[in-house]
């Protein structure tokens, strides 16, 4: 059944073991390791990640795998998460852009030409695992001889790995390469990928065929953001679970009463992330 943003439902939030959460990608160290020093000294969560049901007691994680990486990394028991199921008709899943900067592209190729069993190639091609698109219009396949999900996601790995280490990374849902370079002066090429499909994200959750971090993009329609939930109520070790989640139902009862809650159907852009 087929449903419009308009109509999403309230969010499910549920606070759930840190070690039912299971990534289908791995954390982004760059975007990881600033959310674990603010964690540290935070007393609210803000955005709690997004997981889908995989299994009688675990979650696969859609959005949020460094926010699950760093409440894991501090040793947090229990995790605040908003479930939404992929058959529910209110997600969508896209892919994200990357774009390398602060880079030379002669250089971004020479590391690429050293992976092992990976093919450069001119022009599109139907078999390629991603795209690179220069500034200069120039277009490159990236190929290798794979023949599962595990092969095409541990060759991904090893050619974001190159510009993750050695460049500046940025994601953007833009498709017209036109639009992009005036955003990012400092960008050298944009990387395209594939669709998936939501057997891929599961399949690379459960079987640890882990994706690249932020290629898969998840739109959720009625996410919860700005929560504001205090960290000390995941934080208590001695609360049982169920407690937890009775808590959160109070705290949530309390700001719809009281009018705190508001519903945006329209896309925005939030500037204080």
């Amino acid at each position: 059944m087929s449903h419009t943003p308009n109509d999403a439902p309230p969010p499910d939030l549920r606070i759930v073991l840190t070690d039912s959460l299971r990534p289908h990608e791995e954390h982004d160290s760059q975007r990881s390791l600033p959310l674990i020093e603010r964690l540290q000294t935070e007393a609210i969560v803000i955005n709690p990640p997004i997981v889908s049901q995989m299994g009688a007691s675990q979650y696969v994680v859609l959005d949020g795998a460094n926010r699950f990486h760093a409440f894991s990394h501090l040793g947090y028991p229990h995790i605040l998460v908003q479930v939404a199921a992929y058959e529910g008709g209110y997600v969508e899943l896209k892919t994200w852009r990357h774009l390398v900067c602060d880079w030379e592209a002669t250089i971004f190729l020479s590391h690429l030409n050293k992976i092992p069993d990976i093919e450069i190639i001119d022009g599109q091609n139907i078999d390629a695992i991603a795209h690179i698109i220069f500034k200069d219009g120039r277009i490159m396949a990236i190929r290798t001889a794979v023949e599962n999900t595990h092969e095409r996601n541990a060759a991904l790995r090893k050619v974001v790995a190159v510009y993750q280490r050695n460049a500046t990374l940025h994601r953007t849902a833009l498709t017209e390469p036109d639009d992009i370079w005036p955003l990012y002066p400092t960008s050298i090429a944009l990387i395209a990928f594939p669709d998936y499909q939501p057997s891929d994200i599961i399949a690379a959750a459960r079987y640890k065929a882990y994706l690249p971090p932020g290629i898969s993009r998840h739109i959720i329609h009625g996410r919860a953001l700005r929560l504001n939930y205090p960290l000390d109520a995941l934080r208590d070790p001695n609360m049982r679970l169920s407690e937890k989640n009775l808590q959160l139902a109070r705290w949530t009862q309390h700001k719809l009463e009281n009018r705190h809650v508001r519903y945006y159907a329209e896309a925005t852009y939030q500037f204080d992330e």
